[in-house]
């Protein structure tokens, strides 16, 4: 199977989940995530604003706020399809820009520079056990990921697990993936 075929099954899965189990498995995932060592040590915390049907990570980013963490967001940048990180401080800061996402506004925002960055909470559709995912087909975090030396965390809700992924050359797996019912850890730094 390959890594289309993987996304689309993965989300037609996600799709029959009741709004109401995606909102409490959602914030679940969540409280797991903020117990982390990684994301307690942490001061700056990159994590997506996210859509159905990722994890929801509006709960997350709130208690990072309450805990004093600076959250960073991703703006990407389709010419080169790279991304940009930023500091926001409330959701007023963001704007709905590529592919409906919601985005950073670079002109009420701060630009943070990839080595500032201690954990990145790493967005994904499919996720094996040892530590790959298959993303949203853009590339945009596999080359982000290149040279970042932090923590790379992922959550994931249990149907996105596999055995294995496709995997190409590029491919970078995560740290630590967090599910409904697992902790997975590879390699901490």
């Amino acid at each position: 199977m390959d890594k289309k075929q993987y996304r689309l099954n993965v989300q037609q899965q996600l799709a029959k989940m009741s709004y109401q189990a995606y909102c409490e498995r959602s914030r679940k995932l969540g409280l797991k995530l903020i117990h982390e060592e990684a994301i307690q040590k942490a001061t700056t915390i990159a994590i997506t604003l996210s859509n159905r049907p990722e994890v929801d990570t509006t709960y997350i980013i709130e208690e990072l706020w309450k805990m004093g963490k600076k959250v960073v967001v991703p703006k990407c940048i389709p010419k080169d399809r790279s991304m940009q990180f930023y500091e926001i401080e409330s959701f007023a800061q963001t704007e709905r820009a590529f592919k409906d996402i919601l985005e950073p506004i670079p002109e009420y925002t701060v630009l943070i520079e990839k080595e500032q960055i201690d954990v990145i909470v790493v967005p994904g559709v499919v996720f094996d056990r040892n530590g790959y995912r298959i993303g949203f087909g853009g590339g945009y975090y596999d080359r982000y990921l290149q040279d970042f030396i932090g923590q790379k965390v992922s959550l994931s809700f249990q149907e996105q697990l596999v055995a294995e992924v496709p995997r190409e050359s590029h491919d970078l797996p995560v740290h630590i993936l967090i599910t409904d019912n697992e902790r997975i850890v590879w390699n901490s730094l």
